[in-house]
This record gives structure tokens, sequence and C-alpha cells, in this order.
């Protein structure tokens, strides 16, 4: 199955969770690893509209696809996530979720998103035991700040 990173085009290879782990997520508190996807690519650029500020959108940005085990996708569902999973900033209940499952050697998590939650986000876990994800190109990408203008001045 394949899943859509956006990123820095800098980071892009990076397959450590480094971001997530040196800034922590709504799914991971700060020293836990992870990687962010999407189920599709537009989902990943709403995902990374709503997640960055306009002046801090970089022009080198890159579109990573990975291919990921179905047979280690551990699936969340909505009843299961903590009762204040949409709250914005994200909230320490949904930190203290998702880095309990990482820490429990899942490999990679299904979990609904925010933005439409019949869609759905894959967190991949670089620390797994067994390998479950691979990197199968990596794009430029030019973001449409139409996305986020159209916003701000409303």
């Amino acid at each position: 199955m394949k899943v859509y990173r956006l990123s820095k085009t800098q980071y892009a290879e990076d397959l450590k969770g480094t971001g997530a782990k040196l800034f922590g997520g709504r799914w991971n508190h700060i020293d836990s690893p992870c990687i962010y996807t999407a189920s599709s690519r537009a989902l990943c650029v709403l995902e990374y509209a709503v997640n960055s500020h306009i002046d801090f959108i970089p022009r080198a940005l890159s579109m990573c696809v990975f291919e990921i085990d179905e047979s280690q996708v551990f699936t969340v569902n909505e009843k299961d996530l903590p009762g204040n999973w949409r709250n914005t900033p994200a909230p320490k209940a949904t930190k203290d979720f998702g880095t309990n499952l990482l820490t429990l050697q899942k490999g990679i998590l299904k979990i609904p998103s925010i933005i439409i939650p019949q869609e759905y986000n894959f967190i991949i876990n670089p620390l797994a035991k067994q390998p479950c994800f691979k990197l199968l190109e990596t794009t430029d990408f030019v973001f449409d700040l139409r996305i986020k203008e159209n916003a701000s001045t409303q």
C-alpha cells in the first residue's frame, strides 16, 4: 500500500523520524520518532497546510511516496481515541496515546484524520522490530499558496 508525506526537501529522505522526534506532533511526544504520512496526496497536502503558517512554507518541498507493509498496520478506531483527539493544539492525551502505541512497537498506526475523519493518516514507527516501510520515490512539490492565502484574508 502506498502512503504520502510532504516535507522540506532537505529532510525528505530522513527515514528515522527525526523531525517528529525533535518537535513532537499530534500523536507523539518529543523524543519519540515517527514519520507522519497520509493515505492520499491530497490529504497529505491538507494536513501540511493546516499545520504550517503561510509565512513559513518553504519553496523547496518534496512529495515522498512510501510503500508500507499492510500486515504491520494497527488500525485505531475513532471510538478508541481520546475524547479530545480533535482539539487544537494537540492535547497531551493524543500525544500520550500515540507515543504509547509506538513504544509498544506497533509498526504503523492507521488513525483517522482530523480534517476528514473518514480518511486516514499513517504514522510510521521507524523503531519497529520488523521492517514495515520503504521510500519509493521523492519528487519536487510546489505548494499552491492559494490554499492558505484565501484563509488568511478572511
